[in-house]
């Protein structure tokens, strides 16, 4: 059974950590907002709040939270992030960290209900 957890992460956050690439590429400027790895922290919390909430077995909470979510989530990106507005765009830095943090608990919270009534 160990072996399968194993599996199961590692498959899920090779997913997620791609997807978040993907999302990053494709949406982040550099010197902006950025809106890319913002999604993929806000997605994320969405869905970990969601599995959680819905109880699944402890298989699949290891490949969508520990896997998936864990690797399309980036907490050091997101400081380089905050590090780089810090130096720049000020108001840009205050923006992305209230809104990152705030809008995560609140997504969290929102699929934890909706993943509990599944």
């Amino acid at each position: 059974m160990i072996y399968l957890q194993f599996v199961a992460v590692g498959v899920g956050g090779a997913v997620g950590a791609v997807i978040r690439w993907w999302i990053s590429t494709h949406m982040n400027r550099a010197g902006k907002f950025p809106t890319g790895t913002f999604l993929v922290n806000s997605a994320g919390s969405l869905l970990i709040g969601f599995i959680v909430g819905m109880q699944v077995s402890m298989l699949v909470t290891l490949f969508l939270v520990s896997g998936v979510a864990g690797g399309l989530t980036t907490f050091s990106t997101l400081n380089k992030e905050l590090l780089s507005l810090w130096k720049d765009k000020k108001r840009l830095f205050f923006i992305y960290v209230f809104s990152t943090y705030g809008l995560g608990i609140l997504l969290a919270s929102i699929g934890y209900s909706t993943g509990r009534t599944f």
